[in-house]
């Protein structure tokens, strides 16, 4: 009998443990770049997601390092209500063309500081930039993360084709040749409006994430029937 109710919670703490995995997996939100498509040589808005992924914490700054040894002439930010966009340039050692002359510095790194991003919610920081480089076939952003708590996430990590997904990967924009349709379009968002700068509200995860925490119960219940009518045949 010790066996058998030994072997039953077994089980059952093994399912309960694979749901609380598959939910930490999908509840967990990366930093991204959206759309995750472009266009060699045009102009676009990439979007930088940043979600908050602390109960107890609030996030206060993000940093976003745009690869210059693929420069980017004209970088611009939209204001976002509560936040402060700082851009840092650096000169190029080698100047790049445009229809308006030469450029001779770039963008390096911009920084938005002075909001806050509340535990469950997320913002967007929209950045214009283009023309985007035709040398290249992806632009990685890294980006940091920094907590109110001190903590800072460092979304830096990247992986070859193939490769699992990093632990904390880096914001990635694929481009594709001149002319071509890209593959995937930018999702339709809601981002915080003015006088809400925790950002918004990121349901659609944790809706996603409680429907899998119910077919897993459902699950856990299977797996008890089946356990009950053992011992039943067997008794």
């Amino acid at each position: 009998m010790c066996w058998r109710w030994g072997h039953r919670v077994g089980a059952v703490s093994a399912v309960c443990t694979l749901a609380l995995l598959t939910l930490g997996g999908v509840a967990s939100a990366h930093v991204t770049a959206n759309p995750g498509t472009a266009q060699q040589g045009s102009y676009t808005k990439v979007s930088f997601r940043v979600p908050n992924e602390r109960d107890n914490a609030s996030t206060t700054q993000l940093e976003v390092d745009l690869p210059i040894d693929h420069p980017i002439a004209s970088v611009e930010t939209r204001a976002v209500p509560g936040w402060t966009s700082t851009v840092q340039k650096t000169t190029l050692a080698k100047p790049i063309t445009t229809d308006d002359g030469q450029v001779t510095e770039a963008v390096s790194k911009i920084t938005w500081t002075g909001g806050r991003i509340a535990p469950g919610m997320f913002e967007d920081f929209d950045v214009s930039m283009g023309p985007l480089p035709t040398d290249t076939s992806e632009l990685v952003f890294k980006a940091l993360q920094t907590y109110d708590s001190g903590e800072v996430v460092r979304w830096i990590d990247t992986a070859p084709p193939g490769a699992p997904e990093p632990l904390h990967p880096a914001p990635v924009l694929e481009l594709t040749p001149a002319g071509t349709t890209p593959a995937a379009a930018a999702a339709v968002t809601t981002t915080g409006g003015a006088g809400s700068p925790t950002g918004t509200s990121s349901t659609g995860t944790w809706g996603v994430a409680l429907g899998i925490v119910g077919i897993v119960l459902g699950a856990v219940g299977v797996v008890l029937g089946l356990l009950n009518r053992r011992s039943a045949t067997a008794g």
